[in-house]
């Protein structure tokens, strides 16, 4: 039982959530951009202050640790080793594919997500992260939430997910699913977003469990090696 943050920059979407004992108290969030470098003082600030908490109340951060956007992870998981360090209180990190996971899973238990129950009894959840081009981030997991597959980078073609698409009804969400539908036959689309939501229960399972990050070590899992193009500018 614990008073968390959670932070989650992985993709153009900022989100901030703050929960007590698992249950979601006060959320921010905007998908205008990558400005996140402002944007996340800025919301941590604003629900500290909504919500009458103090920074020294906080028993965790809790921070989604990738894949994703080599940038958004850096910095919202600097921010939250940042508040680690200052207030004393360990990290917690929480992948960013369970989280959107989560969403989705409380988005079809809300009844938002546009899907029948007996197509989500045999669902197999594929939440994707855009990679650029037809390459995306992805994890299958079953309908509670459970990992199927390992986290991989995919090139999508028609034969992606091949086995997971014959075993039951192939739910696929994410930035990263929009571009996928037209190429995967028998999927079904839903909108689901990256939020700082997704990793409230998993951060408070985690902190009961003492499933911390070394704050001085700890690094986001970025699957691919960031790379550095050269400009093709010509230098004057």
């Amino acid at each position: 039982m614990a008073l968390i943050l959670s932070i989650e920059t992985g993709t153009d979407v900022c989100s901030v959530a703050l929960a007590n004992d698992g249950e979601l108290m006060a959320l921010r969030e905007s998908d205008e951009g990558r400005d996140h470098a402002k944007k996340v003082a800025l919301f941590v600030d604003e629900l500290l202050r909504e919500t009458g908490v103090q920074p020294d109340d906080l028993d965790a951060i809790a921070v989604g640790k990738g894949p994703g956007s080599y940038t958004g992870l850096r910095i919202g998981v600097s921010f939250a080793k940042g508040m680690c360090y200052a207030l004393n209180i360990p990290l917690i990190a929480i992948g960013s594919l369970d989280a959107l996971t989560e969403v989705a899973r409380e988005d079809y238990d809300a009844g938002i997500l546009d899907i029948e129950d007996e197509e989500w009894a045999s669902a197999r959840l594929c939440p994707m992260v855009d990679a650029r081009r037809m390459e995306v981030y992805a994890q299958v997991f079953d309908n509670e939430g459970r990992p199927l597959s390992e986290v991989t980078a995919e090139v999508v073609t028609e034969e992606s997910f091949a086995q997971w698409r014959k075993a039951g009804r192939f739910v696929i969400f994410g930035n990263g699913a929009r571009k996928c539908c037209e190429t995967l036959d028998d999927v079904i689309c839903v909108d689901v977003a990256p939020s700082a939501r997704g990793i409230v229960r998993l951060a408070e399972e985690a902190f009961n469990a003492e499933k911390f990050e070394d704050i001085a070590y700890f690094e986001p899992f970025y699957l691919k090696e960031f790379l550095v193009i050269p400009s093709k500018k010509k230098l004057l």
